[in-house]
């Protein structure tokens, strides 16, 4: 009996800490628009269009630079587009730092807000997760 109780709780202890491992950040996106270079990343190298800065919540000094995010509207922040969501999600590369100030917590590509929003809603509600 004491080998099954202690295979359960291994168990459900796996089963924790998968879930805590896949589970999504929430905040806000916002968007800006091209020329995307200079970025603090990259300097004047070109990185694409499926790209973002990130906020002081996660920038971290800079050690966001590089990291990709996979980003999901889920939510309007305003009634000017009360159903602004694709229902798309789109994986972006951090190149850039929003500074103090910055509207929402990543601030997405004007392509990329594209993809997963309508880019009149300017902010919405997102999911996202770091892969």
């Amino acid at each position: 009996m004491a080998k099954v109780i202690t295979s359960v709780v291994i168990a459900a202890v796996v089963a924790l800490a998968m879930v805590s491992l896949v589970a999504a950040d929430s905040g806000t996106a916002t968007f800006y628009t091209p020329p995307y270079t200079p970025s603090a990343c990259y300097g004047f190298e070109d990185q694409g269009t499926m790209i973002a800065a990130a906020s002081d919540v996660f920038w971290n000094g800079g050690a966001a630079c590089g990291q990709q995010y996979v980003v999901t509207c889920t939510g309007p922040t305003n009634q000017g587009v009360p159903q602004p969501c694709t229902g798309q999600s789109v994986t972006v590369k951090i190149v850039d730092h929003c500074p103090s100030g910055c509207a929402g917590t990543i601030d997405l590509s004007q392509e990329a807000f594209a993809i997963i929003a309508n880019p009149d809603a300017g902010k919405f509600f997102i999911d996202y997760q770091q892969v």
